[in-house]
């Protein structure tokens, strides 16, 4: 081991090995002191030549060393080379084979509840489509627009220069409300000559359901490649079935963004694991560089908010190099695929500001101007223990202040409430508007509830993820209290060593799901989020030998041998996991897919079909914004606003609109519908009459506070108002209502009023 100890440290020297060349840092200090009479260099040039080389010599060491080390250890186990590739064929083919059929059965999955659930194939085009609600029918019926376009290139252009959906406005629909998506489901259902074989809305849900069974792949591989064994893939694939609820929305929100975005990210979170790892071959480290900036990219593409995603990630990744525990090398590639990302996003989607405003860019701008100070921190001294932290007061520092001088000189209004939320959230100020109160009171912006937890604890998915989230953190802590003190990092972490913390792709998953669980704490809506990588973590470290290892060794077990109960444990725990799973959740599941559902809302139904059939084609109408992307997507009718949460104008209407449920005149009602030229007015008597299970968050109680319609004193609400609610009054069919509107269709659930053109004040 002597021997060969001095010709290992002088590769490492030259730009090699171990993660960021933290290695090899304490050996380039003792060459380049000059009382040993070694040439020294200055830390910026030896910093510069070794980052040009590292890469190159990383690839051609790990292609050299990996085979000759394979072959010793496997003369030392009596086996053949080429028994040993068989071996690791055949491993790798079961594993892909297991990954990818747990996708394609839960994509079969999504395909058959859903059936089960809205009737698909016995309903009728209409009946299909009122099972679109609020945001999802806006995408879904732009899909339409696009298949009905006499060309491709047509119904791009109807898009951008869109005049036919909001009133008075028009609007870049494919940036405003990030259409990429129906762009490419629209052109592969038209280039794969798929309309005379499969209606329009199948082909768009199964496009759905099939990333999402990529998804569960993706996440499947990921724990795979962290723990070694595809074991670990089912039982993540096991448990994110099983919490279906707290891990996807594909439930009640097929055509969301995040439904088509998230599996690319999970894509890049695969592929940056592989990229992470230690003595990687060539080959596989290109492969997955290249997935990594392919997925970021198209994740970018797909989601408005894909940014501040990305953003969580580069900031785990800015710890974890600030630590010496990654290959600085690799960390910046990924920083640059993100800068390449930002700036393709910047240009393709219509040079939209929010990219350039993004804390993601001023994190890695500020990142790559602080580099060269990261170069002398890799010595093992107290200057550079000084510099580190020098390194990361500079780096927030140089964020916090380009982030602010960007929105300073670049115009921009994307995203703008969302500073004003987290403000009114946080206590940091107080408001009346409606909008922020609204969204304040929306579930998946509130902290999550006890039954959440409840749930991950039934099916055993908290206590095994809190178990290896404390150990790898503690695993991880006594690494970079290693570094502190200025021990390096093992080359190769061995089985026997019990030091998880030390893979740098596992301090990345820990750090990342601390951020991640961070954010689903204080947003219910985080979950989703958070809760498919809590399944992959768990699975990950219940099957890791490494994990139980790192276990035994602070236990400092003697009586049975740690590696032997290590490597029994990582296979005993999943199973007993994996059948109890198994008989208590497969009955649930295989009820929830032969038990038959019924979704079928027929006032709606009456309410489009009278649309259609005596409504002009002209016609203008006003209502919930939720009612009126339904109504756009079944009729094509222009609609005075939509659900959409990311223009300052569009909630500005939309808070405008609902006043038809507050204490307001008939006239100042009436001048407000005008003002967007609206035809018709639809009353929802659910919102009218809404009986909430919180008081103050119903939509009747959130405009009475923004209007000041009700005083707070000594706990009491007192609400006064010389007007009654609105909706209420223009049923009673009296003057001075009769006189703006005229009713012309009802049902059960809603009030159509036709808004006079001609104002007749006759009682």
């Amino acid at each position: 081991m002597r021997e060969h100890s001095r010709p290992r440290g002088r590769r490492e020297a030259g730009g090699g090995g171990g993660a960021g060349g933290a290695d090899a840092s304490p050996r380039r200090e003792r060459r380049g002191d000059p009382a040993a009479g070694g040439e020294h260099k200055p830390a910026m040039e030896e910093g510069a030549a070794d980052l040009r080389q590292r890469k190159k010599q990383n690839c051609t060491e790990s292609d050299k060393m990996a085979p000759e080390e394979r072959n010793k250890e496997n003369s030392k186990l009596g086996r053949s080379p080429k028994y040993m590739l068989i071996q690791r064929f055949a491993k790798l083919f079961f594993g892909c084979l297991a990954a990818v059929t747990s996708g394609m059965m839960y994509a079969v999955y999504l395909s058959t509840y859903h059936e089960r659930k809205f009737w698909f194939s016995s309903r009728q085009e209409l009946e299909r489509e009122i099972t679109f609600q609020g945001d999802s029918a806006i995408y879904y019926s732009f899909y339409k627009e696009l298949l009905k376009a006499p060309s491709f290139e047509r119904g791009v252009y109807e898009l951008t220069h869109n005049n036919k959906t909001i009133s008075l406005k028009t609007i870049n629909a494919v940036q405003q409300m990030t259409l990429y998506p129906e762009l490419i489901a629209s052109v592969l259902y038209q280039a794969s000559g798929s309309e005379e074989v499969i209606e329009p809305v199948y082909f768009y849900i199964g496009i759905v359901f099939g990333l999402q069974g990529i998804y569960v792949t993706a996440l499947f591989v990921t724990s795979w490649v962290m723990s070694g064994t595809w074991l670990a893939g089912m039982l993540t694939v096991a448990w994110f079935i099983i919490n279906r609820t707290d891990t996807t929305r594909i439930d009640y929100s097929i055509p969301s963004r995040e439904n088509w975005a998230l599996p690319y990210f999970a894509c890049q979170v695969a592929a940056l694991t592989g990229y992470l790892k230690k003595n990687l071959n060539c080959s596989a480290e290109k492969f997955c560089y290249l997935l990594v900036n392919a997925s970021t990219y198209t994740f970018m593409m797909m989601w408005e908010y894909s940014h501040y995603l990305l953003f969580v990630q580069a900031v785990s990744l800015f710890l974890l190099d600030s630590f010496a525990l990654a290959q600085t090398e690799k960390v910046h590639e990924v920083y640059r695929i993100y800068l390449f990302s930002l700036i393709g996003g910047y240009l393709l989607q219509f040079e939209n500001s929010a990219l350039l405003v993004s804390p993601l860019l001023s994190l890695v701008v500020a990142l790559m101007l602080s580099r060269s100070l990261q170069m002398n921190m890799k010595k093992s001294t107290f200057v550079s223990r000084l510099l580190k932290i020098m390194y990361i007061y500079l780096v927030l520092t140089v964020a916090v202040t380009l982030n602010f001088l960007l929105k300073m000189f670049i115009p921009h209004k994307e995203n703008g409430h969302l500073l004003k939320f987290i403000e009114v959230k946080l206590g940091l100020n107080t408001t009346k508007n409606f909008t922020m109160n609204w969204l304040l009171c929306q579930e998946s912006l509130q902290a999550p509830s006890q039954d959440f937890f409840l749930r991950l604890t039934q099916s055993s998915l908290l206590p095994f993820y809190i178990l290896v989230l404390i150990i790898c953190l503690f695993s991880v802590t006594q690494v970079i209290f290693r570094r502190i003190c200025g021990e390096p990092l093992k080359e190769t972490v061995k089985l026997e060593d019990g030091r998880i913390g030390e893979r740098p792709e596992i301090v990345y998953h820990v750090i990342h799901t601390i951020l991640l669980g961070c954010l689903a704490m204080c947003l219910e809506g985080m979950k989703y989020l958070w809760t498919p990588y809590v399944c992959m973590l768990a699975a990950f470290g219940v099957c890791s030998p490494e994990l139980w290892m790192t276990l035994f060794k602070w236990l400092r077990l003697k009586a049975v041998h740690p590696i032997l109960l290590a490597l029994i444990l990582s296979m005993a725990v999943p199973t007993i996991i994996g059948f109890s799973l198994w008989k208590e959740f497969f009955p649930r599941i295989m009820t929830e897919l032969t038990e038959l559902q019924e979704f079928y809302d027929p006032d709606t139904v009456e309410l489009m079909t009278w649309i259609k059939r005596q409504a002009p084609v002209a016609a203008v109408f006003a209502g919930s914004p939720q009612l009126m992307g339904v109504i756009k997507l079944c009729t094509g009718w222009m609609v005075s606003s939509l659900p959409l949460y990311n223009d300052d104008d569009l909630l500005k209407r939309n808070e405008n609109i609902y006043q038809i449920y507050s204490k307001r005149s008939a006239e100042d009602i009436y001048k407000i519908l005008t003002s967007y030229k609206a035809n018709f007015l639809v009353i929802e008597d659910s919102i009218c009459n809404e009986v909430g299970p919180v008081r103050g968050c119903r939509v009747k109680d959130l405009l009475d506070i923004a209007n000041g319609h009700v005083v707070c004193e000594e706990g009491d609400n007192y609400a006064y108002s010389k007007y009654g609610r609105f909706c209420h009054e223009i049923k009673m069919n009296y003057s001075p209502y009769v006189n703006y509107f005229t009713r012309v269709y009802w049902n059960r659930s809603y009030f159509v009023y036709k808004i006079n053109t001609v104002i007749s004040f006759q009682s």
